[in-house]
């Protein structure tokens, strides 16, 4: 009898996501090797996904997208896949699964403490203190206690701050070198001109530069991995293309191109299935 219940709950456990990745993956055929050409996913985040360790991934952000694509390239349901991935990050930070049991009054365990009775009584004696004060500065504001300071003194004081607030300010970039970097292995990406001629392409390992030339004609980019590459123009960095795993292409690199991107959308991206193509 106990066999059987033992098969039985083995029976109802629920499959995690690393574990459907990776037998459909042998399902299929694929070696890790392969899935890692196909998706352009190091070797290392795949045999972290398939182990269910997500929150060793370098972030949130890489585990959902990893997944995604790994799930999209052996033909498996995206939706359904990341929930499972986000309940499993959730259940990995500590968030409990379900919802914590009402209050019972009739429970001596949960009764509150004389010493959190006394604490509310504080809080609400401290409550209408400050509401009576309000009020009272509100309806009488010339009975309050006259201020420490000119008024002169204190506007000049203030304008004084702001002025030095700004100066210290960071200055905003306004042009200069657009230099794109890595903080991925294997990202592919590839730079090239208004005219289709290629002027860099390489699968950059993280820490990899490369700074669009100053005489381009209209340079734009093509890659699938937006969200790894860090962006700055004159020195000052500026936000990244999109923190979105999705293919971006023809979209303009150059200084004008970036900084102009708070009034409109950063990229259309360019349909999944061209992710892989580094043809052209």
């Amino acid at each position: 009898m106990e066999e059987d219940d033992a098969v039985e709950i083995e029976e109802t456990r629920v499959q995690r996501a690393g574990e459907r990745l990776r037998e459909t993956r042998e399902a299929k055929g694929l070696s890790i090797e392969q899935v890692a050409a196909d998706t352009r996913i190091p070797q290392r985040h795949l045999s972290t996904i398939e182990a269910g360790q997500f929150s060793a991934l370098p972030s949130r952000t890489y585990a959902i997208g990893f997944s995604r694509t790994y799930a999209r390239t052996l033909g498996l349901d995206e939706n359904e896949i990341l929930d499972q991935v986000r309940a499993e990050l959730a259940e990995a930070d500590g968030i409990p699964a379900e919802k914590p049991a009402k209050f019972e009054p009739g429970d001596p365990a949960r009764v509150p403490g004389r010493g959190l009775a006394w604490f509310a009584v504080f809080a609400a004696i401290l409550l209408l203190g400050g509401v009576y004060a309000f009020y009272s500065s509100y309806f009488a504001p010339g009975l309050g206690p006259a201020p420490l300071e000119d008024p002169a003194e204190q506007v000049a004081g203030e304008e004084a701050a702001e002025q030095q607030a700004e100066a210290t300010a960071p200055a905003q970039p306004t042009g200069g070198p657009v230099v794109f970097t890595s903080e991925m292995d294997g990202t592919w990406v590839k730079f090239y001109d208004a005219s289709g001629t290629r002027l860099y392409e390489a699968q950059m390992a993280a820490g990899d530069s490369y700074t669009i030339p100053a005489d381009a004609d209209g340079p734009q980019i093509w890659t699938g991995r937006p969200y790894a590459l860090a962006i700055t123009v004159g020195g000052q960095p500026v936000p990244k293309l999109t923190e979105e795993d999705t293919v971006v292409r023809d979209v303009p690199v150059t200084a004008e191109a970036l900084l102009a991107r708070d009034s409109r959308p950063a990229a259309d991206p360019a349909p999944a299935a061209d992710a892989n193509d580094t043809s052209t």
